[in-house]
């Protein structure tokens, strides 16, 4: 697994020409629904964009989705009142997010994790766009696809900013 954590990156650039197949996103999808969550509430549900038209429409409410060359996107929806943990939603979101991003390493995919909340603007924009009603939130959007770059490693092991208590 530390090798997957290690070789992920947030993909900018994609291929155009060679699309996400729909068991790549499966997979992605199940990685996401086999993250925790508080009380195994699991708040989330996920919309799939593949077409290139809704793709585009991303492109014009998202300053920051790198959607132009990305063959498909996933839409983490938080269901902020679901389960006996409410309010927990963000961290739980978060972690399905982690997953797809991992497995798409795994796969040799590219994915890029783009916020969408608590951005107010953003979360209205996606909700109108995908007809997504209250109390449903628009988490995040991930642009995925064949990476057609390779950028450097960011994250690295910092010991300064652990506190052993032994």
């Amino acid at each position: 697994m530390i090798n997957a954590i290690k070789a992920r990156r947030s993909i900018r650039k994609y291929k155009k020409d060679k699309p996400v197949t729909k068991e790549q996103l499966n997979r992605m999808l199940e990685a996401a629904m086999l993250a925790p969550s508080a009380r195994n509430s699991r708040p989330w549900e996920f919309i799939v964009v593949t077409k290139r038209a809704m793709l585009d429409e991303i492109n014009k409410i998202h300053p920051y989705a790198p959607i132009e060359t990305a063959t498909a996107a996933i839409i983490v929806v938080a269901l902020p009142q679901e389960g006996p943990s409410e309010g927990y939603y963000p961290q739980d979101c978060g972690a399905a997010t982690q997953n797809i991003l991992l497995e798409a390493v795994e796969m040799g995919l590219g994915a890029c994790w783009c916020g969408v909340y608590p951005k107010q603007e953003r979360t209205e924009a996606f909700s109108s766009l995908f007809n997504i009603p209250k109390p449903k939130i628009p988490f995040c959007v991930i642009t995925v696809g064949y990476p057609d770059e390779e950028p450097a490693a960011k994250g690295f092991f910092e010991e300064s900013k652990v506190l052993y208590i032994d």
